[in-house]
């Protein structure tokens, strides 16, 4: 389950169905990754995402080599963090995040929507992944950050070297870039505060105390991945399965009604993040397994939501697909702050193309991810036409 080769050549969905059979909560021992359970049944899974006086956040919730040490952000942003500091900082941002304010941007989100398939269609041949599906996301996320319109490209730049380039040297130096955006942006912000989320980190006081310089930088490096990669993954794994299963585009074309429906199957059949990752922080028995304190647990989330108890025909897309519980944006205490944002984004970027009626081809083989944190496409060329009135 730790090679990343799996992901983009194999079939893990072999593996975890196996698992899920046999040893659902199954011990890998340590080697270049330090030894952790898996868990791999929904139910199991959504259990553990409500117990989070046991499950712990603030250790890490991704799997890092052992020689990498602790993750910087432990215990300070808010996807590593534990209650009470999880709950403050959350109550710091959630205003943003709610149905009301998700609706009242829905119409810029819409124009940029636009304006990055017009962009796309002139082209007549892009990248899916890096000309629309990372745009839209990373330009939202910008603007609800206060990040000027001239930098977006800037960032936009950045944040393509830093999700996706092959080099593990490129990706490192432009996360520093970014953190080093940051941190001039939360200065002037600290200063000469907006309207937006850096400015609400940047003057933000938690039981009378201002978050420290830091933790601001890391929580604005927080939202802006958390804002972009699983949108800009999930759009281009959507898109993907859609060319791949066109009857569902052709009723989707014929029934925009579906929209709603079509993005849940997608979170669903995509589950971009691969693995989340909890320690233990007390002993706990799971299927007469021994977990022990300070013993890490590994969710993975893309056979949560294959589990054949939980969704009929669960590998059959389906637009149509109700109901529809899936795990892909987290559950609990962590369920994923920008949850409403993601699926306004994908349902507005799919609404686009389909009013657009824009016909959409691959345009060579689609190149996957060769990571263990998160699957997709990490390419996905492709022709797009739009189609005669």
């Amino acid at each position: 389950m730790t090679d990343p080769e799996l992901y983009s050549h194999g079939d893990p969905f072999a593996q975890w169905r196996w698992l899920r059979a046999n040893e659902p909560v199954h011990w890998h021992p340590p080697a270049e990754l330090p030894g952790f359970w898996s868990l791999t049944r929904y139910e199991d899974i959504r259990a553990a995402y409500r117990d989070a006086e046991t499950f712990s956040s603030a250790q890490g919730i991704l799997l890092r080599p052992a020689d990498h040490g602790a993750d910087p952000g432990g215990g300070r942003t808010l996807a590593l963090t534990d209650a009470p500091r999880h709950r403050q900082l959350r109550g710091l941002v959630d205003e943003w995040f709610t149905v009301r304010s998700v609706r009242a941007l829905e119409a810029e989100m819409k124009a940029i929507a636009q304006r990055v398939v017009d962009e796309a269609l002139e082209r007549g041949s892009c990248d899916f992944v890096a000309e629309i599906a990372a745009r839209v996301p990373l330009y939202v996320i910008c603007k609800m950050m206060g990040v000027p319109e001239s930098d977006w490209q800037h960032l936009y730049h950045l944040t393509s070297q830093a999700f996706a380039a092959g080099d593990p040297l490129t990706r490192r130096f432009a996360h520093l870039d970014i953190l080093g955006y940051f941190e001039k942006l939360q200065a002037e912000k600290a200063a000469n505060p907006a309207d937006d989320l850096v400015s609400v980190l940047a003057t933000a006081t938690i039981q009378g105390e201002r978050l420290s310089p830091e933790d601001v930088i890391l929580n604005c490096d927080n939202l802006l991945v958390g804002g972009t990669e699983n949108t800009r993954i999930a759009a281009s794994g959507g898109m993907l399965t859609f060319l791949r299963h066109p009857e569902q585009w052709r009723i989707l074309a014929e029934e925009p009604d579906l929209l709603p429906s079509a993005v849940e199957e997608v979170l669903r059949w995509t589950s971009t993040a691969t693995h989340i990752m909890r320690t233990a922080v007390r002993p706990i028995e799971i299927h007469g397994k021994n977990i022990a304190a300070g013993d890490r647990v590994v969710f993975w989330l893309p056979s949560a939501n294959r589990d054949e108890t939980v969704f009929e025909n669960p590998d059959l897309f389906d637009v149509r697909r109700q109901p529809n519980r899936h795990l892909a944006l987290g559950f609990g205490e962590h369920f994923c702050v920008g949850s409403m944002l993601a699926r306004v984004e994908l349902r507005l970027l799919y609404g686009e193309l389909l009013s657009k009626s824009v016909d959409i081809e691959l345009d060579g083989e689609p190149k996957l991810l060769d990571s263990i944190v998160v699957n997709g496409p990490e390419r996905l060329q492709v022709r797009l036409t739009p189609r005669a009135a």
